[in-house]
């Protein structure tokens, strides 16, 4: 219901404002369906009604709209039961005021994109409804029937609504209806063969006769507009106009056939965006062409079909078209002519909440609440209506007060919120409420081990409120409402049973241990592992709790190498810049910078884990990840005595990271071009080392291809025996580089397979490295210079130059040798001199000479090949000549 705000209106001497205030309940929405129903077929039994009269404004219809979960499907279903059955409504839902003699025939369609109805599925939704009458309907039977067999040829209808379930009742009725109305028509027409005639013989016999008047089709010739549907192309386009028939074909029912069909549009958000409309205008034309329906529509957001801006995205829009819509509200008090149709129920969109605000308070019709607080209260509100309702009362007493209301003056929490949330609540259920406040969302069992409880039954009971709201397809299917959430956490609690600093330190501390409970079953569940982190992080962190499971969770996190987003957000108190205090921040930034490093120049990286050491709050174990993860990090940027000392630290500390450190100095050799060395420590480092993924890298540069092949195979096996699936990700991009060497056609294959291993995975640099493998199998094609100098800026954005960019340089040198550009061979030689000046990957210059066949310069790099550079020579020759051969270039 909507009415005047009477505590605004007595909240200031400016007689000019007006004022607006909205409830909602359920019993007030059965009583706006009530009363729209009763005005609707008081409007039908008038004289001059007319179905096919295009130009009247339209009051068919009825909008409920809110957020999600808050029960307008709920709604929508007890609407149509309600309809269906009086035994079924509701005791609290008054008798309608309709004549007991009418006939309502409720039709509700469900338009998430989840069911998969689309437009098509609408129409045979309602004409299968109206089946029940148990009678054709010949003009819309007649072009549905030429619709069918043009859409659908060889199935028919019959089997199509017994394969799809739609109207599985009534499925036999309707084709058998459509049957009828055929042989009556042929019958009119003395056409015996009728049924079996071509279809468009028949249409045209059908329209001829229309056209001319007969009197053979005088059953027909009343509807003015069905020889034009008849000779329309049938498509969707024209089955969006069909509507049109069945209204005519409802008008024309004897009395007592007589009936309301109310078609009930439920999840109407489904239908589109703002933006792509094109679903929501066939609904609004079949709404606009079936007056002597009713709709009754429930989804996110108002209707906006009474703008005028939506000209040409809709066919009827306007004011003049659609008056009931125009007022944002319903309201009983003006639900006659002039009334509203729209009503909300629970919260409010965030585009709604502003045109609330805009419309609460009016001088003159113009928004006494300027835009700027009205967007600051709108965000902070989280539709919730009654903190829209709060926020409008402090306006005016700011104003009373003889002070301008500013935006930073409703940056905040509202008490009362608190006490109209836990009015209704048993002192077990507040409880509760205050324990999950402390989660980002919660489950039955997490809730009550957070609250300390020794059994559900107040859980239960509080997540049948309207402010817990679910979602069945989250890790934790019930969440508070964002805005009750923050208030009960924040906001100065006067409530009887408040609770002290300490009640709420150990409610963190019961919420802590119950979520370590979940995570130390979760190895299996990476998703749980991540979802535990999360909220134990920020716990840890806001309460300053020790670390505990944490740590545990910690290496779990990282041992996969996926880095899914991890730090919790920023505290509201909490200060840019702000040093690190506790263990537990610590931990949260160690575990952010290492996610975020997929995301960030290296740089920042490095100096993000810096600051993490240098506090020295972490235990020895994660000090020892930050290290290392320094080292890696100072890899990729080209400090190769920083990174060198860092995995020698961790390798000499014999902790979880030292496998992973001796591959680290294994990398080192490599990048030094000390090859022996290299395979020697590779040697040793088992599948904790990564140990065939080690000589993959160093086989490969050694131009064997086919033993870097299989150790990439080898490395891609184990960790799919391990299960990690960020190593398996990773042996797949670099077995494609190296696949895309030797052979183009297969690695197209293993280039698919690695984009399909890294769906899902935040892992930049190998998906650069991809990018650079499918720049190699092109190789020697065409001009690549477009696609090397985007990969160029990708991986300098990234902080990667030192570990990608010498990498796709030899691959443009691959691919000038190939072409036998000995320019562009040498600008690639150029390019690597300068990226290879620390003294890293140097051996990339003696490699593109060795693609070229090149003799080395006397500045040649300290190379130690495996089996001397001049077997190695022939090998990265042997490959440019193969592709040569391969493109016919030789």
């Amino acid at each position: 219901m909507a009415g005047r705000d009477l505590r605004a209106l007595f909240s200031t001497n400016e007689v000019a404002l007006e004022t607006s205030e909205a409830f909602t309940n359920r019993e007030a929405q059965w009583a706006a369906v009530a009363d729209a129903l009763t005005e609707h077929l008081q409007t039908l039994t008038r004289p001059g009604i007319d179905p096919e009269d295009l130009e009247a404004p339209r009051r068919n219809l009825l909008v409920f709209h809110g957020v999600g979960g808050i029960g307008k499907s709920t709604l929508s279903r007890a609407l149509e039961a309600a309809l269906t059955d009086t035994e079924r409504r509701p005791a609290q839902w008054g008798a309608p005021s309709w004549p007991r003699q009418a006939r309502i025939l409720p039709i509700r369609i469900d338009l998430a994109r989840s069911t998969g109805v689309d437009f098509e599925r609408i129409v045979l939704t309602l004409r299968l409804a109206l089946a029940q009458l148990g009678r054709p309907l010949p003009a819309f039977d007649l072009a549905l029937r030429r619709y069918w067999a043009h859409n659908h040829p060889g199935e028919p209808l019959e089997e199509y609504l017994r394969r799809t379930g739609l109207g599985a009742a009534v499925n036999k009725a309707l084709p058998e209806q459509i049957q009828a109305a055929a042989g009556e028509v042929a019958a009119a027409l003395l056409l015996p063969g009728f049924v079996g005639s071509a279809l468009g013989q028949v249409t045209n016999t059908v329209v001829t006769a229309l056209r001319e008047r007969r009197q053979t089709v005088k059953a027909l010739a009343g509807c003015i507009r069905l020889a034009d549907l008849l000779e329309a192309e049938p498509d969707v386009d024209a089955l969006s106009y069909y509507p049109h028939l069945l209204a005519w074909e409802i008008a024309r029912l004897p009395a007592k056939k007589a009936v309301l069909p109310v078609v009930l549009l439920d999840t109407f958000e489904d239908t589109g965006d703002r933006t792509h409309r094109d679903l929501e205008r066939l609904l609004q034309r079949m709404v606009w062409l079936m007056p002597n329906a009713f709709f009754v529509v429930t989804g996110r957001s108002r209707l906006q079909w009474a703008d005028p801006a939506l000209h040409g995205q809709l066919d009827y829009t306007g004011p003049a078209a659609w008056p009931a819509l125009n007022t944002p509200t319903y309201s009983p008090t003006t639900a006659g002519s002039a009334g509203g149709r729209q009503m909300l129920v629970g919260d409010f969109s965030l585009e709604d909440s502003d045109d609330y605000l805009a419309r609460r308070l009016t001088r003159n019709q113009q928004p006494l609440i300027g835009p700027e607080v009205r967007a600051v209260i709108a965000a902070r509100s989280h539709g919730l209506p009654l903190y829209l309702d709060l926020s409008v009362m402090r306006f005016l007493e700011l104003r009373r007060q003889g002070a301008t209301p500013e935006p930073a003056d409703f940056d905040a929490d509202f008490p009362a919120l608190i006490a109209r949330t836990l009015r209704d609540l048993t002192p077990d259920e507040r409880h509760v409420l205050r324990s999950v406040a402390l989660l980002d969302a919660f489950d039955i069992p997490l809730a009550t081990a957070a609250a300390g409880l020794d059994r559900e039954a107040p859980v239960l009971r509080l997540i049948e409120r309207p402010f817990v709201q679910d979602d069945p397809a989250a890790l934790w299917p019930h969440h508070l409402h964002a805005l009750i959430r923050s208030t009960v956490r924040t906001a100065d609690d006067q409530a009887d049973d408040r609770w002290s600093p300490t009640d709420w330190q150990h409610a963190a501390e019961r919420a802590f241990t119950a979520l370590g409970s979940q995570a130390n079953g979760a190895d299996q569940n990476r998703r749980l592992l991540v979802g535990c982190l999360r909220q134990g992080l920020r716990l840890a962190r806001d309460f300053r709790l020790a670390l505990g499971w944490l740590a545990d969770a910690a290496w779990h996190y990282v041992s996969d190498s996926v880095w899914e987003p991890i730090a919790p957000p920023s505290p509201s108190t909490a200060v840019a810049g702000t040093s690190l205090r506790t263990a537990a921040d610590a931990l949260v930034e160690l575990l952010s910078a290492l996610a975020r490093r997929q995301h960030e120049h290296r740089e920042h990286t490095v100096a993000r884990l810096t600051t993490v050491i240098d506090a020295a709050l972490l235990p020895a174990a994660l000090q020892e990840m930050a290290v290392y993860y320094r080292a890696k990090a100072d890899r990729d940027l080209g400090h190769g005595a920083a990174s060198h000392a860092g995995m020698q630290q961790v390798a000499d500390g014999g902790g979880r990271l030292a496998a992973a450190a001796r591959r680290g100095l294994a990398h080192s050799a490599r990048l030094a071009g000390d090859f022996p060395a290299a395979l020697a420590a590779a040697q040793h480092l088992g599948w904790e080392g990564r140990q065939n993924r080690v000589l993959g890298d160093i086989y490969w540069i050694q131009g064997d291809m086919n033993r870097a092949t299989d150790a990439y195979t080898a490395a891609r096996a184990d960790a799919e025996q391990h299960q990690l699936s960020g190593e398996h990700a990773h042996a797949q991009t670099y077995l494609a580089f190296a696949t895309a060497f030797s052979s183009p056609e297969a690695a197209e294959h293993e280039i698919a397979l690695a984009e399909q291993y890294l769906s899902g995975l935040a892992l930049r640099a190998n998906r650069l490295m991809l990018s650079i493998a499918a720049l190699l199998r092109d190789a020697g094609t065409n001009d690549l210079g477009e696609r090397a100098r985007t990969l160029r800026a990708d991986i300098h954005a990234a902080g990667l130059d030192a570990a990608l960019a010498a990498t796709l340089e030899l691959v443009m040198a691959f691919h000038h040798a190939a072409r036998g550009s000995d320019a562009g061979v040498n600008a690639s030689i150029v390019r690597l001199r300068e990226l290879t000046g620390n003294g890293d990957y140097t051996y990339y210059i003696d490699i593109a000479h060795f693609m070229a066949g090149l003799p080395l310069p006397e500045s040649a790099s300290p190379a130690r090949w495996l089996e001397g550079d001049q077997v190695t020579r022939r090998r990265w020759h042997a490959l440019v000549t193969a592709r040569r051969n391969h493109l016919g270039l030789a």
